[in-house]
């Protein structure tokens, strides 16, 4: 689990994630509506994101933070001065005890990116207490959006010929920039050649095959 706290002009905001052992990422968000300091909206922070664990009844869990002071006094590696932080200490010791096995660890903001933006959205966002909003799914593009048409390019070729020409012939086209060279080995990375018919990979690691325009249309037509 990551948290982070962020407390500016416009707000305080909290975020956590808590990142399943085969990769799967569960953020949550949160805008607090009180008088807070930083060092407050870190522990509200780690605190939201224990009881986010509580109740998914997960047992064991590696906790990070960026904060050293909230990270060090919950290890009890610094004292507690801060009255303001004396009862938020007592909760998460108090909720320590749900665990079977819990650690703390301190990492650099740089490293916390992600909860740190979660945070931020919240510190800036300004909702009602009646606005229902969606969770946000990020999603990440290796490669620019008009790569993946189906269409023929205006040569009259499919859009995967120049993939192919390089994992076949180890080919560019012959305008090709270096960054655009570039591309096509990213791209090829996520394909399998076998004989002469081409497939992508996809995030299952189930092939599919790459076809044309026309192609598609006929299996459109058959499938109708």
């Amino acid at each position: 689990m990551c948290f982070d706290g962020a407390s500016n002009s416009l707000g305080h905001g909290i975020g956590a994630i808590l990142v399943s052992p085969d990769g799967n990422y569960y953020p949550f968000i949160a805008r607090l509506n009180f008088f807070c300091t930083n060092n407050i909206a870190e522990y509200e922070a780690c605190i939201m994101g224990l009881r986010a664990a509580i109740e998914r009844n997960i047992k064991i869990l590696e906790v990070y933070g960026d904060s050293a002071l909230v990270v060090y006094q919950i290890r009890g590696e610094w004292e507690v001065r801060d009255p303001k932080l004396i009862k938020y200490s007592d909760l998460v010791a108090e909720l320590i005890k749900e665990f079977k096995e819990i650690t703390f660890h301190y990492f650099p903001r740089e490293e916390n990116q992600l909860a740190d933006a979660l945070a931020t959205l919240a510190s800036m966002f300004k909702a009602s207490k009646e606005a229902e909003i969606m969770p946000l799914k990020m999603s990440i593009y290796e490669v620019p959006a008009h790569c993946c048409s189906i269409e023929k390019e205006a040569d009259g070729r499919p859009w995967f010929h120049d993939i192919l020409e390089y994992i076949k012939n180890q080919k560019y086209p012959e305008q090709a920039n270096e960054n655009d060279k570039r591309i096509i080995r990213r791209m090829a990375a996520g394909f399998v050649l076998d004989g002469d018919i081409l497939y992508k990979r996809g995030k299952d690691q189930v092939l599919l095959r790459c076809v044309d325009a026309v192609e598609t249309r006929k299996i459109l037509e058959d499938v109708h």
